[in-house]
C-alpha cells in the first residue's frame, strides 16, 4: 500500500499489546515497514516483532519511555538507521487511572500526562521536521471517546485524551498547508487488558449489552480505522475525531 507520496516507516507507539500490537498488525498486512516501541512490555513487543520478521515483515521493536525527549530522540534515532524515515506516526501509547480527584496524586497526574500526552507531544515535534521537509506525512493520535465528552472517576484519564484531541485539531491547521494530516480516534469500550482489568465479567457482559451493536469494541476495530486514516483514501480527512464506538454514545 502507498501512503502519501512514497513508502515509508510507520512509528506506532504503545505497539506490544491490545490495540497498538493490532494496528502493527494490519500495517505489517499491508507491506509497511512499521517500528514497535514498548517500555516495560519486552518480551510481547519482541515476540510480536519475530513472529513478522519471520512471515517476511520489515519490523523493529524499540524501547522507549516516550515522556522522555532523550529517549523519544534515541529511539528515531534507531528507526532511522535501522528501517527509514517516519512519514506515518500512530500515538497510540497510554495508561488508564480510575479514582476520586482528591485522591489522585501529583505522581500519578505526571506519570499519565507524561505519557498519554506529552509522550504524542514529543514524538510529533520529533516527526515532523523530516515529514514537512518531504511534504508528506500522515499522523494518527489514539484519543477516547471519554476525551470528548468526560466521565466520573476518570477525570484525569478524560483530560488527558481531552488535551490530546485538541492538539490534534490545532496541529491539523498548522502543518495541513505542509501537505501533512493529522487525526485522531476515539474508541469506545474496546477488549483489551486495559478495560477487562478494570471491570468485572458481570460489568463487562452488562457493558456489551448497552452497545447498539451488540459486543464491546475489538482491537482490530481500531486499527481498520487507523489503516485507513494514514492511507490515501483518507486523503481529504484532516483535523477529524472519529468515534470508533459501535454507536455507543448516539
Amino acid at each position: 500500500m502507498q501512503v502519501e507520496s512514497q513508502p515509508a516507516v510507520c512509528l506506532v507507539t504503545g505497539g506490544s499489546r491490545g490495540i497498538g500490537a493490532a494496528i502493527v498488525n494490519a500495517l505489517a498486512a499491508e507491506g509497511m515497514p512499521v517500528a514497535l516501541n514498548y517500555h516495560r512490555s519486552e518480551l510481547a513487543a519482541r515476540n510480536l516483532a519475530e513472529r513478522l520478521q519471520e512471515q517476511g515483515n520489515r519490523v523493529l521493536a524499540v524501547k522507549a519511555d516516550i515522556s522522555i525527549a532523550a529517549e523519544v530522540e534515541a529511539m528515531f534515532s534507531q528507526i532511522e538507521e535501522n528501517l527509514g524515515s517516519v512519514d506515518w506516526l500512530v500515538n497510540n501509547a497510554g495508561i488508564s487511572l480510575r479514582g476520586l480527584l482528591q485522591d489522585i496524586s501529583e505522581d500519578q497526574w505526571d506519570e499519565l500526562m507524561g505519557v498519554n500526552l506529552k509522550g504524542a507531544f514529543l514524538c510529533m515535534r520529533r516527526a515532523l521536521p523530516g515529514m514537512i521537509r518531504r511534504r508528506s506525512g500522515s499522523i494518527v493520535n489514539i484519543a477516547s471517546i471519554w476525551g470528548q465528552q468526560g466521565a466520573a472517576f476518570e477525570s484525569v484519564y478524560s483530560a488527558s485524551k481531552g488535551g490530546l484531541i485538541a492538539l490534534t485539531r490545532s496541529l491539523a491547521a498548522e502543518v495541513g498547508p505542509s501537505g501533512i494530516r493529522v487525526n485522531a480516534l476515539a474508541p469506545g469500550p474496546i477488549a483489551t487488558d486495559m478495560l477487562t482489568g478494570e471491570m468485572t465479567l458481570d460489568e463487562l457482559a452488562e457493558l456489551s449489552d448497552e452497545m447498539p451493536l451488540g459486543r464491546l469494541g475489538r482491537p482490530e476495530d481500531v486499527a481498520a480505522a487507523c489503516v485507513f486514516l494514514l492511507s490515501p483514501k483518507a486523503a481529504y480527512i484532516n483535523g477529524q475525531v472519529i468515534s470508533v464506538d459501535g454507536g455507543w454514545k448516539l
